[in-house]
């Protein structure tokens, strides 16, 4: 029989890409329909490893991607949300929430592929609803991938008749090592172990591989898809790289125990293939379901060795910027308002500390336009939103209760010092977008520019610390000299703008310079602002 190569190819890539686009759909349209809900799903679920791994594989299943949820949980750890442990409960459970797809694919139901197609566009296309589109979009997904594995399958069936072909299965029945190089490699490369079992499933169904073949194989693809990550952690925090190195040695751990059992293992999958008498696709599927569940069931009582070893390889502090608040106990609203007004103060001050922190890393960026400064601001900055929230609704609740004269006051002052401190983050974060803006468009600036700027972010930077201290300490000399340095700040803004118009008459400037030099300094004077109104607080209950 004469093998159409062409053809070959062509259905396979092509039906490669509609599976892929499929699932990517698929992934994004539950996503939308879920809303924001999957960071809360990872915050509060992952109270303990067991609840990490039922949050990992609800995640998984949502979007489609064990590499995404693993993403997603680094993005957690690095914001202070979850810990390093809890981690490895989420990365074990997207292990077993990615073969959720591999189930789908099971279900037999190939030949009504292009009418699901039909339906999600006609959702996507005929209602304005959001929801309706995000379900829409879930359905066209489904739809796709489907259609994708079909023309898959049809352009791989002729492969069981080359003996080429032929003689890799052999090879890979007799050398399961080899089979788990194969599903590696091959994953590494379609950067999706569903699409790389979707096939795996395709060839099976078409008696192109053996079972004992076909297993090493989806070892395999388990192990290539933890290389995403890694890759993904390169140039990334200790905690993004612990986290994915986790998934590394998980997966090999799980592949080194089961090609030694691997006779046993196929023997079980066939039993079980007879006893429920599955099609190839939902045989494949329950052998990918067995073999992540039984992997977690194993080295779930392991997760703190996991973490020890895991440190061990890759060691070093990371630099944390914890979203949580640490001192707002509503047991104090209810025992003493004095109290419950101090811990509000406590976690206030605290979130200055971070305001100044997010200056001097805006700062820094602004010198040596390392993305790593701007990573860090930018988490502050999200830190100081979400402090923002919590301490604002403490206060709130305090104010429910009766306040004596003096506290109502004094809870006044904290609300306002929240408030300023918040758009202390809300101005860095302006800076950094200009800064972004100066390096995308290769905006230079004249070294006397960038002088002054430095001048104006060190006089900043003191002014929002000695009025943090001020609040602090309540300290009235220290407030009395931030009002002197915010002074001092609008003078510089109004003496660096001349000193710009002059260098930009004289045509040592550009216009777009002159406009990111001009923006910042007045977002610093505005910064300058915030921390003299924090300051005034302590002088006004003198």
């Amino acid at each position: 029989m004469e093998i159409d190569l062409q053809t070959l190819i062509f259905e396979f890539i092509g039906g490669l890409g509609i599976f892929l686009l499929g699932i990517k759909y698929m992934g994004e349209g539950l996503q939308k329909s879920a809303g924001d809900r999957l960071r809360n799903i990872l915050d509060k679920f992952t109270s303990n490893p067991f609840m990490g791994v039922l949050a990992g594989i609800i995640v998984t299943i949502l979007i489609q991607s064990s590499s995404g949820t693993t993403v997603l949980t680094v993005g957690l750890v690095n914001a202070g949300f979850m810990t390093f442990r809890q981690a490895i409960g989420v990365i074990m459970g997207a292990n077993i929430g990615t073969t959720v797809t591999a189930f789908i694919i099971g279900i037999d139901i190939g030949e009504y592929a292009l009418p699901i197609i039909a339906i999600g566009c006609f959702l996507l296309f005929f209602f304005k609803n959001t929801l309706v589109n995000a379900v829409g979009q879930t359905v066209f997904g489904f739809g796709a991938l489907f259609f994708g594995l079909e023309l898959m399958s049809s352009g791989m069936s002729p492969l069981r008749t080359l003996d080429s072909f032929q003689q890799l299965t052999v090879n890979m029945s007799e050398s399961p090592i080899l089979g788990v190089v194969i599903g590696t490699v091959f994953t590494l490369i379609v950067q999706s172990s569903s699409a790389t079992i979707g096939i795996l499933q395709g060839l099976f169904a078409e008696g192109a591989i053996e079972l004992k073949a076909a297993i090493p194989v989806l070892f395999g693809d388990n192990l290539g898809t933890t290389i995403t990550a890694v890759l993904a952690s390169i140039g990334a925090s200790v905690a993004a790289k612990r986290a994915a190195y986790t998934h590394v040695i998980f997966n090999l751990v799980g592949a080194t125990i089961f090609i030694v059992f691997l006779g046993f293992f196929t023997q079980f999958i066939a039993y079980l293939q007879g006893q429920f008498d599955l099609n190839e696709e939902m045989t494949i599927a329950f052998a990918h379901g067995t073999f992540n569940l039984t992997n977690t069931i194993i080295q779930f009582p392991f997760i703190g060795a996991l973490a020890w070893l895991v440190t061990k390889i890759i060691p070093g502090e990371d630099t944390v910027v914890e979203y949580k608040p640490k001192h707002l106990d509503p047991i104090f609203i209810q025992q003493s308002s004095t109290l419950a007004l101090d811990q509000a103060k406590a976690e206030i001050i605290r979130m200055g500390e971070y305001a100044y922190q997010g200056l001097e890393e805006t700062n820094l960026y602004l010198n040596n336009h390392s993305p790593k400064h701007s990573e860090i601001a930018m988490q502050v900055e999200g830190a100081l939103n979400n402090l923002d929230t919590k301490i604002t609704d403490y206060l709130v609740n305090i104010s429910a209760g009766s306040l004596t004269e003096i506290e109502s006051g004094k809870h006044t002052g904290l609300m306002n010092a929240v408030r300023d401190i918040e758009r202390i983050g809300d101005h860095f974060e302006n800076i950094i977008e200009l800064i972004d803006y100066k390096i995308s468009n290769k905006v230079n600036l004249t070294d006397k520019a960038n002088e002054d700027l430095n001048e104006m972010f060190d006089l900043t930077i003191d002014t929002v610390k000695q009025a943090i201290r001020a609040l602090d300490k309540s300290d009235r000399e220290e407030a009395l000299a931030v009002v002197q340095k915010e002074d001092e700040i609008d003078k510089m803004e109004r003496s660096f703008r001349k000193k710009h118009i002059i260098r930009m008459n004289e045509g040592l400037c550009s216009g777009s310079a002159g406009i990111v030099f001009v923006d910042i300094i007045s977002n610093l004077e505005r910064i300058g602002d915030h921390a003299v109104n924090i300051a005034e607080e302590e002088l006004g209950e003198e």
